[in-house]
């Protein structure tokens, strides 16, 4: 019986990790036959689960919602608890839970009956929270993704970029990603077959969306860090390389996530990367950080520095005689 329930367990886990199964896939992945995967499935269903079933090759099984909530360990109110909840935590900037809460809103309301769907939209409507400065994501497109991601399912939305331009896009979805102020969403553009980086406030989801597709390997292993260097440093004509005379920790302190990418180097120095397409505003930022720094590259933040410098020397000395053009 033990072993029964363990398998059952199991098999809820691998119907909740992607939206379709085939009975070949879940009698490999389980160990026995389709006909045990059949009565397994038939049981789930008899526990209040919301298990659809195809024909042909081996048949099929999704797991969707239902007339009622299934034996989750929870009653009505606390379902609605933690969906809203879930969702406050998606709009806000909640340290090492933000992604994976939004990962968790999607299975829970993939099998929430409609009764409370229609209570958690309700208190979601009525509920006001103070909203954080730039633009806001909202939470039903952070969901629509994360389901998307985890069903491996391609996605089709209006884009406006920084420049208002809009786009179309068709798109395989990895990775959303949180920096503290804003989501992003990482993904394969199909059309331009290349890694991209969207900003989740500026995408408007098309239903339907694309077809099913097998995941490629992701572009690095560590995918905050290549994402925070593609909005930081790499679109921006100056891409600027210094040491920081101050510890990672610190420099983090001022600089947030989403203006550079800091690595350490020792307990008293860190390496920063900014990019700016004015110079200005470059040199601007580097000397209000509070910190001494070394400039590696580029050499025309060098040259502008040494111009800046000597025009706030003449506006804070103003009786010294100026230089002979």
């Amino acid at each position: 019986m033990l072993q029964v329930s363990a398998r059952l367990l199991r098999l809820l886990t691998l119907l909740q990790t992607q939206r379709d199964w085939s009975g070949r896939e879940l009698s490999d992945r389980l160990g026995v036959s389709a006909r045990t995967v059949r009565r397994d499935v038939d049981k789930l269903r008899s526990l209040g689960y919301p298990i659809s079933a195809a024909g042909g090759g081996g048949g099929g099984y999704r797991l969707g919602g239902g007339s009622r909530l299934p034996p989750l360990l929870l009653d009505d109110d606390e379902a609605v608890a933690m969906a809203i909840g879930l969702r406050t935590v998606a709009g806000a900037a909640v340290t090492g839970i933000a992604e994976t809460s939004v990962r968790a809103l999607a299975k829970l309301d993939q099998v929430l009956p409609a009764r409370l769907r229609h209570r958690v939209d309700s208190l979601g409507a009525a509920v006001v929270t103070v909203p954080s400065l730039g633009p806001t994501v909202d939470p039903d497109v952070l969901t629509a993704v994360a389901t998307a991601i985890r069903g491996h399912e391609r996605l089709r939305f209006d884009y406006t970029s920084h420049d208002g331009s809009a786009t179309v896009r068709d798109v395989e979805p990895y990775r959303l990603v949180h920096s503290g102020r804003r989501w992003y969403l990482l993904g394969w553009d199909t059309e331009r077959r290349d890694w991209r980086t969207f900003r989740a406030d500026r995408v408007a989801l098309r239903v339907p969306g694309g077809p099913r597709f097998t995941p490629r390997g992701l572009p690095a292993e560590d995918v905050a860090a290549y994402l925070a260097t593609g909005i930081t440093t790499s679109p921006f004509r100056y891409q600027a390389v210094l040491t920081m005379h101050g510890s990672a920790e610190e420099v983090a302190e001022e600089v947030p996530p989403t203006l550079g990418v800091i690595e350490p180097v020792d307990d008293r120095t860190c390496t920063l990367r900014i990019g700016s397409d004015d110079l200005d505003q470059l040199a601007v930022w580097v000397a209000a950080f509070g910190f001494d720094f070394d400039i590696h590259e580029p050499r025309e933040l060098v040259d502008h520095l040494r111009v800046l410098t000597a025009r706030l020397q003449r506006a804070a000395w103003p009786d010294r005689p100026r230089p002979v053009a």
